[in-house]
């Protein structure tokens, strides 16, 4: 299961808490290949540890989808966290600080949104989340220009 391939997208479960470990792994990995700085490379590994732990525990598991992505010259990673799970209900209550439906500290959500570039979460009560992240090595890229 290793991801040493940095233009390989790989899927890693979330089953345990050691899936959490070799999530983080693998992230750090990945952004390591395509050139994150070590700066970068942290708040990556910390909204993918954050975003790991919520598909474990409230998600009841899934996986997350490992893409490396290249925009002209800029190279990134999106990371995907899918489960089967209930769903939220209050994505707006869920995305403020402080606000934690278990006993953490409410930092999950909107800490990982912070740490990211990019920050999505498609979800429905009944049929699970999908919280997907983009990072890339040098912030978004610009625009392209159509001359």
């Amino acid at each position: 299961m290793p991801a040493s391939d940095p233009a390989v997208e790989t899927s890693l479960p979330i089953r345990s808490d050691a899936d959490l470990a070799w999530v983080r792994q693998q992230v750090r990995q990945s952004a390591t290949n395509l050139g994150f700085g070590l700066v970068q490379q942290t708040k990556l590994v910390t909204a993918a540890s954050e975003l790991a732990r919520n598909t474990l525990v409230h998600g009841g598991g899934g996986h997350v989808e490992v893409t490396p992505l290249t925009r002209a010259l800029t190279r990134g990673l999106r990371l995907s966290f899918v489960d089967s799970g209930p769903g939220i209900r209050d994505v707006e209550l869920a995305m403020t600080d402080g606000y934690s439906s278990g006993s953490g500290l409410g930092l999950g959500l909107s800490g990982a949104r912070r740490l990211v570039d990019e920050f999505e979460i498609d979800t429905e009560p009944g049929r699970g989340t999908t919280v997907t992240v983009i990072a890339w090595t040098t912030g978004v890229p610009a625009a392209r220009s159509e001359v």
